[in-house]
């Protein structure tokens, strides 16, 4: 089901959202609340979240919803101070859910992943763009199968393919956390996308020689699986990895159809963790790798990786100052996502500085010209909204004005901030 947010009811009801108060806030250092969506029936954002600006300066800000009953928003943030919906969309039915979404150009994808294996659709739906409030679907590439959640992770960088995490019809895994592998998908036809390539970790599949995978003792055992798969075009041959269990990997993808493995870094245990995203800084010779909390405890911090062939963690960031206090607020805490350099317009392109979410520790922004010694310079924590344990701030997104989208996967929404710190955001 689609809204029809231009109705004439739709359009008074955002205008008197738009004169409400912002939300309340407890940490504001060097950064500022200046707008707030709670994006009415869906307040639960997902880990998809990109932007597109028209041929008349508008700028759309799309939202992936992480749990049932929408699937996908669209917020026009021309005025960030004024964030309205102008488009929601529904998932098909309770079983499925959006949690992800990548634009290029005039075309989006968005991922549509089961809580069981072989529920239905699985797999990712093609759209057009060319009324950019009003997506067009194009195609469906289905993944479904008997061991199969479908899409968890999709990113279309450079327009051609998309480098998705999903199970597949024929993949068995030899244990069912290991359900999902990395999949190349050539969208040159975007009404007809194709398989060109996949990998896993050998002994991931049942029937691999090198399997079964050893298991992590029960309390870090989250499985071999990857989260998310970017590939950017400045290096269009390498596709970075985060492997919840299985560590950071850097694969070789000059031959799409046979992706070869050049390295791996796999530290837990000891730490808890899974790892969820490697976004490389060209040009610096280094990659930020986080690690996603998974529990209370918050034991797991953004990284500092140098060199391909043999990665080195050289620094973490540090923990926010008076960490243990924000166990006493509840829910989640850690880290979780980053913002991902994403090459499209609109997104800003960060080398010595980074944007990094905390779920119930908010957002943090930390400077790394000297990668050895990374250093806190900003912070954001909103009042828990109401009805929820602990903020769930777990994704966000940094345009080219250079304003943070930071998002809650709970009852929050979207939170818009200014940086105001004398340190360039760049």
């Amino acid at each position: 089901m689609v809204y029809d947010l231009r109705s004439r009811q739709r359009r008074q009801a955002a205008r008197e959202y738009e004169i409400m108060a912002l939300p309340p806030v407890r940490i504001e250092h060097n950064l500022r609340l200046i707008g707030h969506n709670n994006l009415g029936a869906g307040p639960n954002a997902g880990e998809g979240l990109a932007m597109k600006i028209t041929p008349e300066g508008r700028r759309l800000f799309y939202v992936a919803h992480e749990n049932p009953p929408l699937a996908m928003s669209i917020l026009d943030v021309t005025d960030p101070t004024r964030p309205e919906i102008v488009y929601q969309s529904e998932v098909p039915h309770d079983g499925i859910r959006g949690n992800s979404l990548a634009i290029h150009g005039d075309t989006l994808l968005l991922a549509a992943q089961s809580k069981e294996p072989g529920m239905q659709p699985a797999g990712f739906t093609v759209y057009d763009l060319s009324d950019p409030i009003q997506p067009r679907e194009v195609a469906f590439f289905d993944t479904s199968g008997p061991h199969s959640q479908g899409c968890h992770f999709v990113s279309l960088m450079d327009g051609r393919y998309a480098h998705i995490t999903t199970g597949a019809a024929d993949f068995e895994p030899n244990d069912p956390r290991d359900h999902q592998i990395y999949m190349i998908v050539d969208l040159q036809d975007r009404a007809n996308p194709r398989e060109v390539g996949r990998w896993w970790i050998p002994g991931q599949r049942k029937g691999d020689p090198e399997g079964p995978l050893k298991r992590h003792e029960p309390r870090y055992d989250f499985g071999y699986r990857p989260h998310n798969t970017l590939c950017y075009p400045e290096q269009p041959d390498r596709v970075y990895l985060g492997y919840i269990d299985g560590g950071i990997i850097i694969l070789d993808i000059s031959d799409k159809s046979k992706p070869r493995q050049i390295s791996r870094v796999d530290y837990h245990p000891p730490f808890p963790g899974f790892t969820h995203t490697v976004v490389p800084l060209f040009g610096r010779g280094l990659a930020i790798v986080a690690d996603e909390a998974t529990g209370d405890t918050g034991a797991d911090w953004p990284k500092l990786l140098r060199e391909e062939t043999n990665p080195v963690i050289i620094a973490t960031m540090p923990s926010p100052a008076n960490f243990d206090e924000f166990h006493t607020i509840g829910g989640r805490i850690g880290a979780h996502n980053i913002h991902e350099n994403d090459p499209e317009p609109g997104s800003a392109i960060l080398k010595n500085t980074v944007v990094a979410t905390w779920f119930s520790a908010g957002i943090r922004i930390y400077e790394i010209s000297d990668p050895f010694r990374p250093n806190e310079i900003a912070a954001f924590l909103p009042e828990t909204p109401a009805g929820q344990r602990g903020c769930r701030i777990s994704d966000v997104f940094v345009d080219d004005r250079k304003y943070i989208y930071a998002a809650d996967r709970a009852r929050g929404g979207i939170y818009i901030l200014e940086y105001t710190g004398d340190v360039p955001l760049n």
